[in-house]
Protein backbone atom coordinates (compact mmCIF):
# COMPACT_ATOMS: atom_id res chain seq x y z
CA UNK A 1 0.00 0.00 0.00
CA UNK A 2 2.72 2.32 1.21
CA UNK A 3 4.64 1.62 -2.23
CA UNK A 4 1.41 2.23 -4.22
CA UNK A 5 0.79 5.78 -2.77
CA UNK A 6 4.67 6.60 -3.21
CA UNK A 7 4.51 5.74 -7.02
CA UNK A 8 1.35 7.53 -7.35
CA UNK A 9 3.04 10.69 -5.51
CA UNK A 10 6.16 10.33 -7.94
CA UNK A 11 3.89 10.18 -10.89
CA UNK A 12 1.85 13.09 -9.74
CA UNK A 13 5.03 15.35 -9.13
CA UNK A 14 6.95 13.83 -12.05
CA UNK A 15 3.82 15.07 -14.14
CA UNK A 16 4.19 18.52 -11.93
CA UNK A 17 7.22 18.68 -13.00
CA UNK A 18 7.40 18.38 -16.94
CA UNK A 19 4.38 21.03 -17.00
CA UNK A 20 6.75 23.05 -14.93
CA UNK A 21 9.56 22.85 -16.64
CA UNK A 22 8.29 24.69 -19.88
CA UNK A 23 7.19 27.96 -17.60
CA UNK A 24 11.34 28.63 -17.60
CA UNK A 25 11.15 28.54 -21.23
CA UNK A 26 8.54 30.70 -21.50
CA UNK A 27 9.37 32.99 -18.83
CA UNK A 28 13.14 33.25 -20.39
CA UNK A 29 12.00 33.99 -23.88
CA UNK A 30 8.97 36.62 -23.09
CA UNK A 31 9.56 39.42 -20.80
CA UNK A 32 7.21 40.26 -18.22
CA UNK A 33 6.16 43.09 -20.00
CA UNK A 34 5.48 41.29 -22.91
CA UNK A 35 3.98 38.59 -21.04
CA UNK A 36 1.50 41.21 -19.56
CA UNK A 37 0.74 42.66 -23.22
CA UNK A 38 -0.11 40.32 -24.69
CA UNK A 39 -2.41 38.71 -21.64
CA UNK A 40 -4.42 42.02 -21.99
CA UNK A 41 -4.17 42.30 -25.42
CA UNK A 42 -5.85 38.73 -25.67
CA UNK A 43 -8.61 39.97 -22.83
CA UNK A 44 -9.13 43.52 -24.56
CA UNK A 45 -10.27 41.35 -27.82
CA UNK A 46 -12.58 38.89 -25.95
CA UNK A 47 -13.75 41.37 -23.63
CA UNK A 48 -13.78 44.59 -25.28
CA UNK A 49 -11.65 46.58 -22.57
CA UNK A 50 -11.37 50.24 -22.84
CA UNK A 51 -8.33 52.17 -23.24
CA UNK A 52 -8.97 53.07 -18.72
CA UNK A 53 -9.51 49.33 -18.29
CA UNK A 54 -6.51 48.00 -20.38
CA UNK A 55 -4.24 50.51 -18.45
CA UNK A 56 -6.09 48.66 -15.34
CA UNK A 57 -5.10 45.45 -16.19
CA UNK A 58 -1.68 45.95 -16.89
CA UNK A 59 -0.88 46.86 -13.46
CA UNK A 60 -2.84 44.06 -12.24
CA UNK A 61 -1.68 41.71 -14.14
CA UNK A 62 2.15 43.13 -13.99
CA UNK A 63 1.92 42.76 -10.26
CA UNK A 64 0.88 39.46 -10.48
CA UNK A 65 3.99 38.63 -12.85
CA UNK A 66 6.07 40.02 -10.29
CA UNK A 67 4.56 38.33 -7.32
CA UNK A 68 5.09 35.21 -9.06
CA UNK A 69 8.50 35.74 -10.38
CA UNK A 70 10.03 34.97 -7.11
CA UNK A 71 7.58 31.74 -6.47
CA UNK A 72 8.74 30.30 -10.06
CA UNK A 73 12.60 30.45 -8.81
CA UNK A 74 11.34 28.50 -5.88
CA UNK A 75 9.79 25.73 -7.71
CA UNK A 76 12.42 25.65 -9.99
CA UNK A 77 14.63 25.01 -6.85
CA UNK A 78 12.02 22.54 -5.34
CA UNK A 79 12.45 20.46 -8.64
CA UNK A 80 16.25 20.48 -8.32
CA UNK A 81 16.05 19.14 -5.07
CA UNK A 82 13.26 16.74 -6.12
CA UNK A 83 15.91 15.31 -8.97
CA UNK A 84 18.26 14.95 -6.06
CA UNK A 85 16.08 13.07 -3.85
CA UNK A 86 14.89 10.63 -6.79
CA UNK A 87 18.48 9.99 -7.19
CA UNK A 88 19.14 9.40 -3.69
CA UNK A 89 16.07 7.18 -3.13
CA UNK A 90 15.18 9.63 -0.34
CA UNK A 91 11.66 9.21 -0.17
CA UNK A 92 11.12 11.30 2.90
CA UNK A 93 12.76 14.41 1.14
CA UNK A 94 10.59 13.56 -2.20
CA UNK A 95 7.45 13.82 0.30
CA UNK A 96 8.49 16.95 1.64
CA UNK A 97 9.57 19.08 -1.79
CA UNK A 98 6.47 17.28 -2.90
CA UNK A 99 4.35 19.04 -0.41
CA UNK A 100 6.87 22.16 -1.18
CA UNK A 101 6.01 21.88 -4.94
CA UNK A 102 2.09 21.90 -3.92
CA UNK A 103 2.07 24.83 -2.13
CA UNK A 104 3.87 27.06 -4.57
CA UNK A 105 1.65 25.75 -7.10
CA UNK A 106 -1.07 26.88 -5.04
CA UNK A 107 0.76 30.64 -4.59
CA UNK A 108 0.30 30.37 -8.32
CA UNK A 109 -2.97 29.64 -8.65
CA UNK A 110 -3.88 31.96 -5.68
CA UNK A 111 -2.13 35.29 -7.46
CA UNK A 112 -3.55 34.26 -10.75
CA UNK A 113 -7.02 34.13 -9.26
CA UNK A 114 -6.68 37.40 -7.65
CA UNK A 115 -5.43 39.04 -10.29
CA UNK A 116 -8.99 38.04 -11.88
CA UNK A 117 -10.54 39.12 -8.80
CA UNK A 118 -9.12 42.33 -9.44
CA UNK A 119 -9.78 42.55 -13.00
CA UNK A 120 -13.08 41.63 -12.88
CA UNK A 121 -13.88 44.50 -10.56
CA UNK A 122 -12.95 46.99 -13.24
CA UNK A 123 -15.76 45.49 -15.85
CA UNK A 124 -18.87 46.04 -16.81
CA UNK A 125 -21.76 43.76 -16.09
CA UNK A 126 -21.99 43.04 -19.97
CA UNK A 127 -17.87 42.44 -19.57
CA UNK A 128 -18.16 40.37 -16.75
CA UNK A 129 -20.40 38.15 -18.25
CA UNK A 130 -18.16 37.29 -21.30
CA UNK A 131 -15.58 36.88 -18.32
CA UNK A 132 -17.68 34.09 -16.93
CA UNK A 133 -18.22 32.72 -20.12
CA UNK A 134 -14.45 31.95 -19.97
CA UNK A 135 -14.70 29.75 -16.75
CA UNK A 136 -13.61 32.43 -14.42
CA UNK A 137 -11.22 33.67 -16.53
CA UNK A 138 -8.03 33.07 -18.70
CA UNK A 139 -4.67 32.92 -18.64
CA UNK A 140 -2.59 32.98 -21.76
CA UNK A 141 0.09 30.57 -22.45
CA UNK A 142 3.21 31.03 -25.02
CA UNK A 143 4.13 27.47 -25.36
CA UNK A 144 7.23 26.20 -27.33
CA UNK A 145 6.58 25.93 -31.28
CA UNK A 146 3.10 27.08 -31.01
CA UNK A 147 1.99 29.80 -33.69
CA UNK A 148 0.87 32.11 -31.10
CA UNK A 149 -1.00 32.18 -27.86
CA UNK A 150 -2.77 29.70 -26.70
CA UNK A 151 -5.69 30.60 -24.30
CA UNK A 152 -6.20 28.29 -21.53
CA UNK A 153 -9.40 28.27 -19.37
CA UNK A 154 -8.80 27.21 -15.47
CA UNK A 155 -9.59 23.58 -15.12
CA UNK A 156 -9.84 22.68 -18.43
CA UNK A 157 -6.96 21.20 -20.44
CA UNK A 158 -5.74 22.72 -23.54
CA UNK A 159 -7.91 22.14 -26.56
Amino acid sequence: MKKAVIATLLLVVMASALLWAQAPKMRMTMSLEDRVQHRVEMLTDVLSLTATQQQQATTIFTNAENAETAVHQSMKTAHQSLQGAIQANDTATIDQIAATIGSLTAQISATDAKANAALYQVLTPDQQAKFNKMEGGARVFFFAGAPGPMMLRHGAPPE
